[in-house]
């Protein structure tokens, strides 16, 4: 707990000086708001955020579940036949060069303005660093350990449950941190390009009247669910690699 006490500080400072700044320069509320307005909006609209984050959480849990699991099936097919790798990586990367920003609209065309684009929305933004980080941590496994096992008869499948998948595992959630930061701006990514409840939609109406305590009063939220699935994921790392935590 000790080594976050400076972050913390440093963030305590910059709020008294923005806050100070604020005051001291008669900023108008709908331009920039004090940390302390701020609050005050977080406050007198809790209820309303409380049911725009369901309906955020519900999008990017269904999301990131099901860019888990195209992510597993894709990054093992790649580990097990090279081919399959050599045909398929380079496309996955190649994908990475489109704006998610333009890929939403066309989601939203298909599918409609109901949860499916959302869930899309937030599955491609969070695929690829699941991927390439399962990819590479299966084929960074100790290759003397699994010369070892097949010249001792393991078979494949035993070769890849001893070995290959606990050595893919920090790498595995490694990608899985980087993916759950991203993965609530890809569902209020896919709420700006349309829908009728979710952060996103409780911001784009906070902007059109000018409440801009309200937007930052969003962004508090959005950054605390952040943080929150990022720390679920720490927590699940240690459970699944008590191993990890003993030799740190």
């Amino acid at each position: 707990m000790k080594k976050y006490l400076p972050s913390l500080g440093f963030f305590l400072l910059l709020l008294f000086l923005w806050e100070t700044a604020v005051r001291f320069l008669g900023i108008k509320e709908y331009i920039l708001p004090a940390p302390t307005q701020i609050l005050q909006s977080l406050g007198e609209t809790s209820a309303l955020l409380w049911e725009h984050s369901i309906q955020t959480i519900s999008e990017t849990l269904l999301g990131f579940i099901l860019a888990i699991g195209v992510a597993i099936i894709l990054a093992m097919l790649m580990g097990v036949f090279p081919l399959f790798k050599r045909s398929l990586y380079p496309l996955i990367v190649v994908s990475q060069t489109i704006p998610i920003m333009a890929v939403a609209p066309l989601l939203i065309i298909w599918f409609g303005y109901n949860l499916l684009p959302k869930v899309m929305v937030v599955a491609l933004v969070c695929f690829f660093p699941i991927t390439v980080s399962l990819v590479e941590g299966l084929e960074a496994v100790d290759t003397d350990m699994v010369k070892l096992l097949l010249a001792m008869g393991a078979s494949p499948w035993q070769v890849f449950k001893k070995v290959r998948l606990p050595g893919a595992l920090p790498s595995f959630f490694a990608g899985l941190k980087i993916a759950a930061t991203y993965s609530i701006m890809g569902a209020i990514i896919g709420e700006w390009l349309g829908a009728s409840k979710g952060l996103g939609v409780f911001m784009i109406r906070s902007m059109n009247s000018f409440l801009t305590a309200r937007v930052f009063a969003a962004i508090v939220v959005i950054s605390f669910l952040s943080l929150a699935f990022f720390a679920l994921i720490i927590v699940l790392a240690r459970v699944v690699m008590p191993w990890q935590q003993h030799n740190s």
